[in-house]
């Protein structure tokens, strides 16, 4: 077993991959800003606990009777959802706000870097421990 293969590796692994399509989403909101009744979209929340044990591009099924399809859900655009009570409409209908799309981007970053700290950190953990010194 590799030390990637850690339940805490694996849920950071996906915290990480969350982030970025996160910006994907963030991203497409801030093009489309002037583009007329266009309603910007979010991400569901991230939650640790639904994503430990999911595999490195998607979340595998579990086939649980005979008839059920077995297949992967991957993150590319999956759990996107309309957000239409944002903080202000424009005069086009788009709804997307300059502002708080860039407050959630800075958000993103920081917390895209805080995981990816806290995974460095990790294995430095666990090279410590395993070093012979």
């Amino acid at each position: 077993m590799a030390l990637t293969d850690l339940p805490v590796f694996q849920a950071l692994k996906s915290k990480m991959q969350w982030h970025q399509t996160r910006q994907v989403v963030l991203a497409e909101n801030i093009a489309n800003a002037d583009t007329p009744h266009y309603e910007a979209k979010e991400l569901k929340d991230y939650s640790f606990s639904d994503h430990i044990g999911r595999q490195e591009f998607g979340i595998s099924t579990k086939t649980t009777a005979s008839g059920h399809i077995t297949g992967t859900l991957s993150a590319d655009g999956n759990g996107v959802e309309q957000k239409k009570d944002m903080f202000e409409v424009t005069p086009n209908g788009n709804n997307v706000v300059l502002e708080e799309q860039m407050m959630k981007v800075t958000e993103n970053q920081m917390d895209f870097q805080a995981a990816t700290s806290l995974y460095t950190k990790s294995l430095g953990l666990i090279r410590t421990a395993l070093s012979k010194t």
